[in-house]
């Protein structure tokens, strides 16, 4: 019988899981507690300017997933950051050949920003610590 040790992850590792779960908490004020309370002052529907997703779950999962290292954390932020950066950069590439500078979309644009930024360290990470081998 194998008894599997977890490691700790790494300094490295643990601020990258740190700017996912800011990057969730920055999320969920840029696209739900601020367009609700603005929209709420002034007195439009409160769901007006919400940009509903289900990412910032899966941004605490992956930070979840690279602190406690399950077996399955290198194939999770494999796919999740090729998916987020595809994602993001053809939303950004549409966005910027006619761009909206309203105050919805600039949030949107900062926050994709620092997300591209975020899913392309964990990638470099994956590149760097694990390409072309199989541990």
């Amino acid at each position: 019988m194998s008894i599997r040790v977890i490691e700790p992850a790494g300094k490295w590792v643990t601020f990258l899981a740190h700017f996912l779960f800011i990057l969730a908490a920055w999320t969920v004020v840029i696209k739900y507690l601020f367009p609700m309370a603005w929209s709420a002052v002034r007195g439009e529907s409160v769901t007006a300017h919400v940009m509903w997703d289900l990412w910032p779950v899966a941004h605490v999962w992956l930070g979840w997933a690279l602190l406690r290292q399950p077996r399955y954390t290198r194939w999770l932020a494999l796919g999740m950051s090729v998916i987020e950066i595809i994602i993001i950069v053809t939303l950004l590439a549409f966005f910027l050949t006619d761009p909206d500078w309203t105050l919805w979309r600039t949030n949107w644009f900062i926050n994709k920003i620092f997300v591209l930024i975020c899913f392309v360290l964990i990638l470099g990470t994956l590149l760097i610590r694990y390409g072309g081998r199989d541990k």
